[in-house]
């Protein structure tokens, strides 16, 4: 059934991946998403569902056991916050070359460096870029509220068993740390190692059977020939990605004469934005890319034409507001406006902001 609870938003993802009769978790401890360990620990799911937690010797131990789960089919996910997902940036694109599926959080806090604990949106580039050696993609989902947070557990799951592919859920502190009510979903059951052999047994390792050839996981291919198929094959599935999971949200877009571009935390400040606008009377729109890639591009493309003007708004020095520009295609002026290293925007910044850049400059 069903269960409301009043929960943190690293509690949330905790709780959705249990009932999502997820496998095994692997991770290591750094603020500000500790609490997503901790509360597996606690809630000790081994006894609810068999599932296993383990907090791993370090971050690149626990990219490369999700390397090991993930291979054999079962349904794995690690998290961690900016400096620990750079350190696992090696077993990510190993991941992706080998075509293995997972769920990897990143609850983002400020850089670089070791920065601080605050939350901040500067590891756009590297999720949606990709972060480590060659050319791969992530699927990136960008939660805006602490019931995102629980819905897109599953929904990342469904994706990356879809396309067999590393899924990324892209955080930061602030909705990590909030706490809202949230619906959490039913209880579903693990797979057990037959069913798992049943759905996944064409690739995964689930050990060799008469009949057929050994499943070998690797992203290692010494002849550049087999290596560049390999690499068209990706290539063609990132294209069919593009084509089918592109996900985004449009608020007061219908008459705007400004659009606001923002995502996660971001969205959720611009949201009180369009508020204050409104009783200025500068009529203000909003898209908040759910999906930071694929890249609802067209559909900002489209908006530019009805537009004044196009100011993105990230807790970052300026990332996202280059694709923004790409997909604008020089239609209409994109501004960007952006705190980091860790503080957050207030509505009334990001309105004076747009009446500088927009309206006035």
């Amino acid at each position: 059934m069903e269960e409301i609870k009043l929960m943190k938003g690293n509690e949330a993802i905790a709780e959705a991946l249990i009932r999502a009769g997820a496998d095994a978790y692997f991770g290591y401890p750094i603020t500000p998403q500790s609490e997503i360990l901790e509360y597996l620990m606690t809630e000790e799911p081994y006894k609810r569902t068999g599932m296993v937690v383990l907090q791993a010797e370090s971050e690149i131990a626990a990219i490369n056991m999700v390397y090991g789960a993930g291979a054999c089919g079962k349904k794995v996910m690690t998290s961690s916050s900016s400096p620990g997902i750079s350190l696992k940036q090696e077993g990510i694109s190993y991941i992706a070359g080998s075509e293995i599926p997972c769920l990897i959080v990143n609850v983002v806090r400020g850089g670089p460096g070791l920065g601080t604990i605050q939350p901040s949106q500067s590891d756009y580039f590297q999720s949606v870029k990709g972060g480590g050696h060659g050319d791969y993609r992530l699927i990136v989902l960008a939660p805006a509220s602490v019931q995102e947070m629980a819905d897109f557990v599953q929904l990342s799951f469904d994706m990356a068993f879809k396309y067999r592919n590393p899924v990324l859920i892209l955080s930061d502190g602030l909705i990590g740390q909030m706490m809202e009510k949230v619906i959490l979903p039913p209880q579903q059951e693990r797979l057990t190692d037959e069913e798992v052999e049943k759905r996944y047994g064409s690739w995964a390792t689930v050990g060799k059977k008469a009949g057929r050839e050994r499943n070998i996981i690797t992203s290692l291919e010494l002849k550049s020939e087999r290596q560049e198929q390999h690499n068209h094959k990706l290539q063609a599935k990132y294209r069919e990605i593009e084509k089918n999971e592109i996900r985004f949200e449009k608020i007061n877009c219908e008459n705007a004469d400004y659009l606001l571009v923002a995502f996660g935390s971001s969205a959720r400040i611009c949201q009180k934005t369009i508020q204050l606008g409104k009783a200025k009377g500068i009529n203000i729109g909003l898209i908040r890319p759910i999906t930071l890639w694929p890249f609802p591009s067209e559909e900002i493309n489209k908006a530019a034409d009805k537009v004044k003007g196009i100011l993105t708004v990230e807790m970052n020095a300026g990332q996202m507001v280059e694709d923004v520009r790409l997909a604008v295609n020089g239609k209409r002026k994109v501004e960007h406006f952006g705190r980091y290293g860790g503080m957050i925007p207030s509505p009334d910044e990001v309105l004076t902001a747009l009446e500088q850049k927009l309206i006035g400059g």
